[in-house]
């Protein structure tokens, strides 16, 4: 087909520029230019503009005369109401979602507990919206940000919505692997740690990006939603200690109070509501499987070991305060 891509030169997009490419599509990747990727396939073809112009470019959009659009970047109502203004009514759509759209996620937020496990494309979603106001978010526009509002949309056009969980690998610019790998990076021989229980399902950024093209293919996902995550999920504390084993690190999680834990490494202490997810549907529906777990975080430490942070924190006094009062 050819698809058109909003937001596909960063992490997730850019993964899904390359799946798609890799299968024979013919793709235009719609982005504002700030960031330009040398590692793209140099057959994708890029059209810059701004979201909110895209109802105004109706000539380089009609010219390409997309089949299908894939939108990785559509945070509010206005933006997904500027994508769906650029093209007809017979183009294929798919809209990444977030599994932040769930009550259980909300429950997270607010440190109670509302849903049993595992939670899936039927269960609730969260009653109140805006999730991030106030809230330290990666996107620029955290106080509008509000996935239900973009799958309102989209479903109103029978798109597919692929709802993602905590996506990791390489090119993550949200470094979710970074509290434990900048204290391997140190040098650092003991982390500290809570109970380490919770519950959060992840997906492979490789996986996730196949299986939104299998999910873009099919017409059985016409108006549907799917979770894309793992199918067996690593408690948090399972998770850290196999970072450490894929980076080759001896480093010991030492067991300290929830209250003492450096802020980076609150995902380690007790959190009440699990976000273990359910992605079946998609399973059935796609034939989709994943990557051995253990393989790809094997790929995704190598990546992030091998291009750290420009800005990489180097304070470990909390990390030795904890560790000193835990002896």
């Amino acid at each position: 087909m050819r698809v058109m891509v909003l937001g596909g030169t960063r992490f997730i997009g850019a993964a899904v520029v390359e799946e798609l490419v890799a299968y024979g599509h013919e793709l235009l990747v719609v982005h504002r230019g700030e960031h330009e990727p040398a590692d793209l396939p140099p057959e994708v073809d890029h059209l810059h503009a701004e979201r909110q112009d895209l109802p105004h470019l109706r000539g380089p959009v009609d010219e390409f005369d997309p089949e299908a659009v894939v939108d990785n970047c559509a945070y509010s109502a206005a933006d997904a109401e500027t994508a769906l203004a650029a093209v007809g009514d017979d183009v294929r759509l798919l809209v990444v979602s977030s599994m932040d759209v769930y009550r259980a996620f909300g429950a997270v937020l607010a440190g109670t507990e509302t849903d049993p496990l595992p939670v899936d494309e039927t269960s609730p979603v969260r009653p109140e919206r805006f999730p991030y106001r106030g809230r330290p978010h990666p996107s620029p526009d955290a106080d509008t940000y509000e996935k239900l509002d973009v799958e309102a949309a989209y479903l109103a056009r029978e798109a597919t919505v692929c709802r993602l969980p905590m996506v990791y690998g390489e090119r993550d610019h949200q470094r979710r692997e970074e509290p434990i790998l900048r204290r391997v990076r140190a040098g650092r021989e003991r982390i500290p740690a809570g109970a380490g229980g919770w519950l959060w399902t992840r997906g492979y950024v490789r996986d996730v990006a196949a299986g939104i093209r299998l999910a873009l293919e099919s017409d059985a996902c016409l108006a549907e939603v799917l979770n894309l995550g793992e199918a067996r999920t690593w408690s948090m504390g399972l998770w850290a200690r196999h970072l450490l084993e894929a980076a080759g690190s001896k480093a010991e999680l030492v067991r300290v109070p929830d209250v003492l834990l450096p802020d980076d490494l609150e995902a380690l202490g007790t959190i009440a509501q699990h976000l273990l997810v359910d992605s079946s549907k998609a399973r059935d529906l796609l034939g989709w499987t994943e990557t051995d777990p253990h393989e790809a975080l094997r790929r995704s430490v190598a990546w992030h070991l091998a291009n750290p942070p420009q800005d990489a924190a180097a304070d470990f006094g909390a990390d030795d305060r904890a560790l000193a009062a835990a002896g």
